[in-house]
């Protein structure tokens, strides 16, 4: 007889939960949420398992790859399908969390995400720590900025390179606030240093990779968002159409519809988000600031012309969550016209 099992993970303990064909509990447990010890409650030979579910999570790909080294049939699933299929239950417990997921892998009511590869993680990894720093930085020159303008001291426009020597010429004469302002802009100088250092990383990566080289020749795409979107994306293959990477990414509208009634939102937002807003900074940057014409921007163009900027940016950012895997997937350069015969004019 087949048995399938589910887990529900959390920081310290996973509950798992183990049925058979009929549905009928045959075990339930907790263990410490480590894949040494997951291995050696769910290798026992007492039960035939024909699937393991484990629910997309913070530490669902650590724990993934340990059981299908392991040789397990594990199956991360889907973290938004399975709340709904779970919210039937009267009671939310990791205990009956748990064993819904097991009902859920013995009727085949699931939807699989793709782990991604070793690669892809740490390139993410870099990424959420270059976004973190950055974050902190522009925090506390915005924090700077809001304590002097309290004292009549106004900083203005001022870049990232002459900020701290447009707060010193603030701040001259006065020692109360050079005093706490030398602080704040020796750890902004801190994080300001190891962001470039980052960066630079950043940039060694992009150059080494073709594909992100290759996505870097659409207008508006620079280092950051190439290695995002290869992070993110990972394998272009597990997409039928690359226009299913829209939806993915949130960039399509909501449709609502009950009856007679049918409503059109706005977009998702479903999906990553980090990714989501540097399609969004790429698309109003070939939008905005891209002086060289090409049939992208000229579509961007006309639908701005139609629906507005905004709307505009949006419609831009999805089209480039389409074109990204194409040129991936064909090994080929963007096109600054359709017709691969005409030049664009310079």
């Amino acid at each position: 007889m087949k048995h399938y099992a589910g887990l529900d993970v959390s920081l310290k303990e996973t509950s798992i939960c183990i049925v058979n064909e009929t549905g009928a509990i045959c075990r339930e447990m907790k263990v410490p949420s480590h894949p040494e010890d997951l291995v050696r409650a769910l290798q026992d030979p007492a039960w035939r398992l024909a699937r393991i579910g484990l629910e997309a999570g913070p530490l669902s790909q650590w724990l993934f790859s340990g059981l299908a080294q392991a040789g397990l049939p594990v199956v991360c699933i889907e973290t938004r399908h399975t709340k709904a299929f779970l919210k039937a239950q009267v009671n939310k417990t990791d205990r009956n969390d748990a064993r819904g997921i097991a009902q859920m892998m013995r009727v085949n009511l699931f939807r699989p995400v793709h782990i991604k590869t070793l690669t892809s993680q740490h390139r993410r990894a870099l990424l959420t720590a270059r976004k973190l720093l950055q974050e902190k930085a522009v925090a506390i020159e915005n924090d700077i900025r809001g304590l002097l303008r309290n004292f009549g001291l106004k900083v203005g426009m001022t870049g990232a390179v002459g900020f701290d020597v447009r707060i010193r010429e603030l701040v001259d004469g006065r020692p109360e606030l050079a005093e706490f302002t030398a602080s704040l802009l020796a750890a902004r100088r801190m994080l300001r240093e190891e962001l470039s250092r980052l960066h630079r990383k950043v940039l060694e990566i992009t150059q080494d990779d073709g594909v992100c080289r290759r996505l870097m020749t659409i207008p508006g795409v620079g280092p950051v968002v190439a290695l995002a979107f290869t992070s993110t994306i990972d394998v272009p293959a597990r997409f039928r159409k690359s226009k299913a990477v829209g939806p993915i990414l949130g960039l399509t509208p909501v449709l609502k519809e009950s009856g007679e009634s049918k409503r059109v939102g706005q977009i998702s937002l479903c999906g990553d988000g980090m990714m989501r807003g540097l399609l969004y900074e790429a698309a109003q940057v070939l939008l905005t600031r891209v002086k060289k014409w090409s049939w992208l921007k000229a579509w961007a163009t006309n639908v701005a012309r139609r629906r507005g900027i905004r709307k505009a940016i949006v419609a831009l950012a999805r089209r480039l969550a389409v074109l990204m895997p194409r040129i991936w997937s064909d090994g080929t350069e963007f096109r600054w016209t359709k017709d691969p015969l005409v030049q664009p004019s310079l």
